[in-house]
């Protein structure tokens, strides 16, 4: 049930931050930034130092009221320590086989990234919910449209390269979801906090007015 509820919240507030930080301190800033802002869906990169730390801190402040889990997780053992620390989700670059089982173990979403029909194939028959399709900016959303054709039923974020300006194409080209990253985050490198927020309420402001 809380696996349902998870992908239910990940898709009806479907845009998800990723936050990427030179350490916990600055994680939990950027993040409580974007939930200020009323984007809730919270994504700790663990190329972040003490990103483990960063989700138990953040889960114990904001679980109530967001989604906290973890990005570039790799293995899992990465992806358990992300479990155990409080996270509700588990996205990575790429699809690895045992991060899947590990994952599905624990009722816990996992994200893969994918970047070929073979790949999502793979990462279905492994329970899969939502795929990831990283780098987005290599593709596009008429890469969304095509894939779509011969697999119609699956679900699909793309993170990289989304911003503001194009996300209406990527949802309307059958994406569940989007990843923000450096588009929404930058301003951290000046101490501009509130400028997240500003931005996180526009990003969140957008997805209402596209899906209606």
């Amino acid at each position: 049930m809380k696996k349902l509820k998870v992908l239910q919240s990940l898709t009806t507030n479907g845009v998800v931050a990723v936050i990427r930080a030179d350490n916990p301190d600055d994680a939990c800033r950027m993040s409580a930034a974007c939930i200020e802002g009323g984007l809730t869906n919270i994504e700790v990169a663990f190329t972040t130092p003490g990103a483990d730390e960063a989700i138990r801190r953040l889960a114990a402040e904001y679980g109530d009221r967001a989604l906290i889990g973890a990005g570039t997780v790799l293995d899992p053992v990465t992806a358990r320590i992300a479990i155990l620390g409080g996270s509700e989700f588990v996205v990575s670059p790429s699809f690895d086989e045992e991060t899947a089982k590990l994952c599905n173990l624990y009722a816990i979403p996992y994200m893969p990234g994918v970047l070929t029909l073979g790949e999502i194939k793979e990462a279905l028959k492994l329970g899969v919910d939502v795929l990831k399709l990283f780098p987005g900016s290599a593709f596009g959303p008429d890469f969304v449209k095509a894939v779509k054709g011969p697999m119609p039923y699956i679900s699909i974020m793309p993170t990289g390269g989304v911003d503001l300006n194009n996300m209406e194409q990527w949802l309307k080209a059958g994406c569940i979801a989007v990843g923000i990253g450096g588009n929404l985050t930058a301003p951290a490198k000046e101490g501009r906090y509130d400028e997240i927020t500003r931005l996180a309420a526009q990003y969140v402001a957008k997805f209402k007015e596209i899906r209606g």
